[in-house]
């Protein structure tokens, strides 16, 4: 069928992102498996934007049940990465954009400041322990190889801004700024493992002033990060428009 993509389908067999067979891992593992093998493929765009991938197909490639397919694909579309589509499977969003990163970057810069702002002066310590943790994470999956780690740290990337907005004490800019997915989509525009270094050096700027309960620190830290982020991601659609136009 057009525009259906099966998992794999570049290999021959159904295996995971380390290489070794779906079919023969542990019964209990098999979700988790089968969603980082997603990922992984995701990320590596082995599974192409805007295209169809449906419970009975991946679960012909894999060679297990349709329940851990249905766990992980639930889980992804909760994580942004897949979207339901009524009585049609998945669909896997098209890349972002230029236009769209701009929109997403202005709403960021003018709610994220204002989060960790608010943020430094209402966290509570359970919530700056958490951050710290998650940057701890964070700093062990820049150090691992292949896009299943990357991958997993745009994830955590995600979690980190998202746990700054809910330790601001409001719902709404944490909605607004969760529908976004921004950060999963900027990570599957590149495998780039110097993106993953360079936010967590500014990542620990952002906690830093809200630890310090500095809220001019941390809200300068987070507008500082969104436009260093803005500015390397720029750069890449500069060149997808020079390829455009290159004879």
């Amino acid at each position: 069928m057009d525009g259906e993509v099966t998992i794999e389908q570049h290999h021959r067999g159904p295996r995971g992102e380390d290489g070794a067979p779906l079919v023969h891992r542990p019964s209990g593992r098999l979700a988790d498996e089968v969603y980082d093998t997603l990922l992984g493929q995701l990320m590596s765009l082995r599974i192409v934007p805007d295209s169809r991938v449906t419970i009975d197909a991946l679960s012909r490639e894999l060679g297990v049940s349709q329940t851990p397919i249905r766990d992980a694909l639930n889980r992804m579309e909760a994580d942004g990465l897949v979207v339901r589509v009524p009585n049609a499977g998945y669909r896997i969003p098209p890349q972002i954009t230029r236009h769209r990163f701009e929109d997403m970057v202005e709403l960021r810069l003018l709610l994220e400041p204002a989060a960790a702002r608010h943020a430094a002066e209402r966290a509570t310590s359970e919530q700056v322990d958490g951050l710290r943790r998650m940057l701890e994470d964070m700093a062990d999956l820049a150090e691992g190889d292949g896009h299943l780690a990357y991958g997993a740290f745009g994830l955590r990337d995600a979690a980190f801004h998202d746990l700054v907005a809910a330790s601001a004490g409001n719902p709404i800019v944490r909605e607004a700024l969760a529908r976004l997915h921004t950060h999963v989509h900027l990570f599957r525009l590149v495998y780039d493992t110097e993106v993953t270094f360079l936010a967590m050096g500014e990542h620990d700027e952002v906690l830093a002033g809200i630890a310090a309960r500095d809220a001019d620190a941390a809200a300068y830290a987070m507008r500082r990060h969104i436009l260093l982020s803005r500015d390397r991601f720029r750069r890449l659609f500069d060149a997808a428009e020079r390829e455009q136009v290159s004879p």
